[in-house]
């Protein structure tokens, strides 16, 4: 009875050593990038049902166990973590797919549009991502460039940080659409920000009589860079005299802004737009 035992004993020890022997294991890759093949490695012998689970990622194979699973470029097209699994077998491993190469961009830009000369207005933000349209978070350097016409542009190289780079710029002096490109390698995205002339600069107005009125007119209207102020800003003509005061809006057309004010044999006449203040002019005897 006793030497039955034993038999009995070490049967069931070469069983089980016979299945540890012959149990399937899985080495997978350390360095895996998105959009590139990789192979994982599987020890032990017979069949067995291979899977791997991914971000956007489900397959299905059955296998030999002691064979290398190829993996293709499609299989690990998205960024993230992996696991590899063997079907009946109690082996599983995970593994992480980098994103890769920087190859193109999203650019964001705002606003649409700015006054001219003006510090610290316009911003820009560019997302790096890899040909799969993964975010590349590897630190990367993306060029901006802001200018007007033509003329000299702003150049800054700014470096990614979890594949995000921003960077913020002072508007042009010069007045018309600007464009702002962000690039990586030769990849290029480009906004228009339309630049448009700030407030009024030097407001100067003349006066004189017309029938039972006086006749105000502004000199072309520019801000302190030059541009054209837009028609349709309003501008205020205001007239004080010993029976009040008198105001009147009119909109710029043409580049000058006019009105009529009551007529007055001592008044005292300004003209402003926002919070610029034009000249006075001293009508009559006042």
């Amino acid at each position: 009875m006793r030497r039955l035992l034993e038999y009995a004993l070490l049967a069931a020890a070469l069983i089980f050593a016979d299945r540890v022997a012959n149990a399937g294991e899985l080495h997978v890759p350390t360095n895996a990038t998105a959009g590139s093949e990789a192979t994982i490695s599987t020890s032990g012998s017979g069949s067995a049902t291979f899977y791997l689970f991914g971000p956007g990622t489900a397959v299905k194979r059955s296998i030999q166990l002691g064979s290398d699973v190829h993996l293709s470029a499609k299989d690990l097209q998205y960024s993230g973590s992996y696991t590899a699994v063997l079907g009946g077998e109690n082996a599983a491993a995970t593994f992480y797919v980098s994103p890769g190469k920087a190859a193109d961009l999203a650019f964001l830009a705002r606003p649409s549009r700015v006054p001219a000369s003006t510090r610290q207005v316009i911003s820009g933000t560019a997302f790096v991502f890899d040909a799969n349209h993964n975010l590349v978070t590897q630190p990367t350097n993306v060029n901006f460039s802001l200018g007007v016409n033509g003329g000299k542009a702003e150049a800054r190289s700014v470096k990614t940080k979890d594949g995000v780079a921003y960077v913020i710029l002072d508007s042009e002096r010069q007045a018309g659409p600007a464009q702002f490109t962000s690039s990586l390698d030769d990849t290029n995205v480009r906004r228009v920000v339309q630049v448009v002339a700030s407030d009024p600069c030097n407001l100067r107005m003349s006066a004189k009589p017309a029938k039972n009125a006086i006749l105000v007119e502004t000199e072309p209207i520019r801000d302190c860079a030059g541009n054209p102020v837009p028609d349709g800003t309003i501008v205020t003509f205001t007239e004080v005299d010993n029976t009040g005061r008198s105001t009147v809006d009119a909109r710029i057309k043409k580049g000058i802004a006019e009105a009529t004010l009551p007529q007055s044999q001592s008044a005292l006449l300004s003209v402003a737009s926002g919070v610029v203040v034009g000249n006075e002019i001293h009508w009559g005897g006042h």
